[in-house]
């Protein structure tokens, strides 16, 4: 009996141990999924708290829908795909299904796609809208058109997702026992094609984001150089008001441009990793890990571009830019006339002045009119101040 007892104990303690050590490291682990969870649903639902608060005519803009759309797809993957891992964080038999496991990998391929899809999407909104006015017009891109696309984007891309359940690829639990995703090793021509398929799409939604944004930053750019061009005179006063008018396009971009960046950078590991793990028989589980890590921070990020580039913080912000550069300039103090033509024609900073004037993402993109009382006021003040 006391021997009995003597091998027991030990044994009872050290499996305690074991226990204990095993649940703390559980504890430890579980803390970074349910602070990403807590991150991307309460980011997402203030931006589109955010956004619904706008004005009624903004709302009726393509950009501002997609916009939208983003907001609602980002505050969805987070919701479905975050309580998933945190379930297996607490039971490590939950992917061990091949129902959830498929789920999951679904998830992980529906809201990686969409999302660069609605990026892309935004960018090429733009481009028409600068670029492309007369078609812009002609192809009627309101807001139900966008819509249209959004719900176009969503029904394609479940489809397309969904072919790895229907048998073109495996979904299989990765080694690090946290995540499922499609099994980019099996060399087989259906899996290795549909892989293969993904990472292409992937590439050129990115590619074609990155053109479509360059293409527009051009045209901003060729708008800034024909206002600086322009001869100041009277007969340009409506000239350099529709000039302005430029101001809810170059705001929007300033909101594609980051939300770009960070689809672009959280996405583009995952595409890497696919294609890696294509071609190539090297492992990298780590890497793997750190890719799909990267890519369920980009739901976090977005938000939090919409809140921050608002009107009334970015206003602030620009004016205490331009308060900064005043500041450090030598210049003698301009007349009323120089005011109005001088802050356009020879600050270098002209798409600071151009943001200025509008509200960031929730302008209609369309040709903007102006009533003979805008001119009228704008020629009595360069009246007064001659």
């Amino acid at each position: 009996m006391e021997s009995s007892n003597s091998t027991h104990g030990p044994y009872s303690i050290n499996e305690t141990t074991t226990q204990n050590s095993q649940t703390d490291r559980v504890e430890k682990s579980i803390n970074l999924p349910i602070f990403m969870f807590a991150g991307g649903a309460v980011g997402n639902l203030i931006a589109i708290i955010v956004l619904s608060v706008s004005r009624q005519q903004r709302k009726s803009s393509a950009f501002y829908t997609l916009v939208c759309g983003l907001a609602v797809t980002d505050l969805l993957g987070t919701c479905l795909a975050s309580p998933i891992t945190i379930a297996n964080y607490l039971n490590p038999n939950v992917l061990l299904d091949q129902h959830v496991c498929e789920f999951q990998s679904f998830l992980l391929l529906f809201f990686g796609l969409t999302g660069l899809s609605i990026i892309c999407t935004m960018a090429a909104e733009r481009y028409l809208a600068i670029c492309c006015p007369y078609t812009y017009q002609r192809w009627g891109v309101d807001r139900r058109f966008a819509q249209k696309l959004l719900l176009f984007i969503y029904i394609s891309h479940i489809f397309f997702c969904c072919l790895p359940m229907m048998g073109m690829a495996n979904s299989k639990l990765q080694p690090s026992e946290t995540w499922c995703f499609i099994d980019w090793r099996k060399h087989d021509p259906v899996s290795t094609t549909y892989s293969v398929l993904y990472s292409v799409v992937s590439l050129l939604l990115i590619l074609g984001t990155i053109l479509l944004n360059l293409a527009v930053c051009g045209a901003l750019l060729m708008m800034r150089q024909r206002v600086v061009q322009l001869p100041v005179t009277r007969g340009s006063v409506r000239e350099r008001w529709r000039a302005l008018s430029s101001a809810a396009e170059t705001q929007m971009i300033a909101v594609l441009v980051m939300t770009s960046v960070v689809v672009l950078a959280c996405s583009a590991p995952l595409v890497v990793r696919v294609f890696a793990n294509c071609f190539s028989d090297e492992k990298n589980f780590k890497a793997d890990l750190a890719a799909i890590r990267i890519a369920s921070v980009n739901p976090i990020l977005d938000p939090w571009i919409y809140i921050l580039l608002r009107k009334s913080l970015f206003r602030r912000f620009l004016g205490l830019s331009r308060r900064g550069s005043s500041s450090r300039s030598s210049s003698p103090p301009l007349t009323q006339t120089t005011l109005f033509t001088t802050s356009i024609v020879k600050d270098s900073s002209v798409f600071t002045q151009l943001m200025c004037n509008a509200s960031i993402i929730t302008q209609l993109p369309a040709t903007v009119t102006f009533t003979p009382r805008d001119t009228e006021r704008a020629s009595s003040r360069l009246d007064s101040a001659e």
